[in-house]
């Protein structure tokens, strides 16, 4: 047998010089494992007498005490150096000036329907909501939508169970404010709208800005006079150009799509007209009576010429660097 001395010896040289774990584990097994210098020396107690048998057996077990003993210190010191370690690289100056952090800021896209529903307000408007998961009759019906109409296809709208869809308009809440109001009625409906399209300029989800106002008297005259002055303001230039186009849609008539200059020519803004009479009735309201315009504009839009961008899609890919710029 090895003297044990020796073996004791340098496995403690050999647990000292392990400077992680992993080295140390190795050690480990050179001395204490299923084959180990240590281990070696317990399955030789079979060779010996019978006589000698106990005495070597406890001088062993002692032996394995002391390198145990030393290997669980061993692995102390080294998990005390490692905390060590990451402590220092963890720990912080307090005496240095503080790194300060970041402010976060407006959406451009809140912004500019904050800043849309600020004017019209100043028009004497007052802002509706209603819901984004609307029926077939406040969506569509209401509006004198035909049943074979293209905008109530699979492929332009977002249907979901029990023939529900997900607003392709906020003229929705035009709807319900009307089922709820009796005129005169003069209100804004800003929110979120969902139709199948997606590129540079346009998105599946994206904003929409309606106005309605209803009254004994109001006139196409009107709708002229509040957009056009609505679109001096927001732009600041009074010397803004704008134009109103002969369209159709079912929903109103006349029905006009209003242009404003830009650059060297012209930039449709919104759709508008006077409220179709059948508008009028499905929400119990007597059209010969009463009478006014309604308008749907896009806010993106705006604020992408606003903000000099060029790709709708920029406002919806939550990158700092370009949100940042709005700061």
């Amino acid at each position: 047998m090895d003297p044990l001395e020796t073996i004791v010896a340098a496995a403690l040289a050999d647990f000292a010089s392990c400077h992680d774990a992993a080295a140390l584990e190795n050690a480990k097994a050179r001395f204490l494992g299923k084959s180990g210098r240590l281990t070696e020396q317990l399955k030789a107690l079979g060779k010996l007498s019978a006589g000698d048998r106990p005495a070597a057996g406890a001088r062993i077990n002692d032996a394995k005490t002391t390198l145990e003993q030393a290997l669980a210190r061993r692995r102390e010191e080294l998990a005390d150096t490692r905390l060590a370690q990451q402590l220092a690289g963890e720990g912080l100056d307090v005496s240095l000036p503080g790194r300060g952090s970041g402010t976060g800021t407006l959406h451009p896209i809140t912004r500019t329907m904050q800043r849309i529903e600020t004017l019209f307000h100043s028009l004497g408007f007052t802002v509706a909501d209603g819901p984004e998961i609307e029926d077939d009759f406040h969506n569509f019906t209401a509006l004198n939508t035909p049943e074979d109409h293209p905008a109530r296809s699979m492929h332009d709208t977002f249907y979901v169970d029990g023939g529900m869809v997900l607003r392709t308009h906020t003229s929705p809440i035009q709807v319900r404010y009307m089922e709820t109001h009796r005129p005169p009625i003069k209100i804004i409906a800003p929110g979120r709208v969902y139709r199948i399209d997606s590129d540079a300029t346009h998105s599946p989800m994206f904003h929409q800005v309606e106005g309605l106002w209803i009254d004994e008297q109001v006139s196409f005259a009107d709708l002229k006079g509040v957009f056009t002055e609505f679109l001096r303001r927001f732009f600041e230039r009074d010397d803004l150009k704008v134009r109103f186009r002969p369209s159709f849609f079912p929903f109103t008539e006349p029905s006009a799509e209003i242009d404003m200059s830009y650059g060297d020519g012209w930039l449709e803004i919104s759709g508008a007209g006077q409220v179709h009479p059948n508008v009028l009735r499905a929400v119990g309201i007597d059209p010969e009576r009463y009478q006014g315009f309604a308008f749907g504009m896009g806010p993106d839009r705006l604020a992408m010429l606003r903000y000099g961008v060029d790709d709708l899609r920029l406002f919806y890919e939550n990158d700092l660097r370009f949100l940042r710029q709005f700061a």
